[in-house]
């Protein structure tokens, strides 16, 4: 293929969103949750394990542990078990009560709306940060890249990287601010339903005439 000028890309991610746009009209963040806190503690659970498996466990663990001080003062091994079947449970479990704490010493319990001040906290990455502004407040803050949109990311050739922050600033130079909340959502639910890792459905793609990696 040969090499994409700038404008031919821009104009292709464009396509590229009013596509997905009208095929996942409804796409949002899949983890549930009703407050700011409910969205960190999920997508703290969340790494490396589907947000499925998060919602499963959540359905309780939120009607268990209603604020950050309920997680802050919570007996270390009834919260490890509380989450029990989550991947790095024992480890997710430190991090909740350490980040929870934070939350309590600095920001009088509440989820602050800051990257700099969610970054500060255990537990809490740029990923998570971006979730978590995104959906739980409405700021455009940066592209969440999980593994599915780096895959996609990849496939598109909108990035040729391989690192979250080198393929998130290459994708927030493509996409308009106002859409990299839903950007990210779209590639995700494209990544889920159709463009899979080990075996992307190319021939009934949505996105094949756009796709550089689309196959027959």
């Amino acid at each position: 293929m040969p090499r994409e000028s700038a404008a031919a890309r821009r104009e292709r991610v464009a396509l590229l969103m009013e596509r997905l746009r009208s095929t996942y009209p409804d796409a949002h963040c899949e983890l549930d949750f009703s407050n700011a806190l409910e969205l960190l503690v999920a997508t703290i659970l969340s790494a490396q394990c589907t947000d499925r498996q998060v919602n499963v466990v959540t359905a309780s663990l939120f009607q268990k542990y209603r604020s950050a001080r309920d997680y802050a003062e919570a007996d270390p091994a009834t919260l490890e078990s509380d989450i029990r079947n989550i991947g790095l449970f024992r480890n997710k479990a430190r991090n909740l009560r350490s980040c929870c704490r934070a939350l309590m010493d600095r920001h009088g319990g509440e989820v602050p709306a800051s990257m700099e001040a969610l970054i500060a906290l255990d537990g809490v990455g740029r990923k998570t940060a971006n979730v978590v502004l995104g959906n739980a407040f409405g700021i455009e803050s940066g592209v969440v890249v999980d593994t599915h949109v780096a895959r996609l990311s990849k496939r598109l050739r909108l990035s040729a990287h391989t690192q979250p922050e080198k393929i998130e600033a290459d994708l927030i130079g493509w996409v308009p601010r106002p859409k990299w909340t839903l950007f990210s959502h779209w590639l995700i639910w494209h990544g889920r339903r159709r463009c899979k890792a080990r075996s992307p459905e190319c021939g009934s793609c949505e996105l094949r005439d756009l796709c550089p990696s689309a196959t027959a």
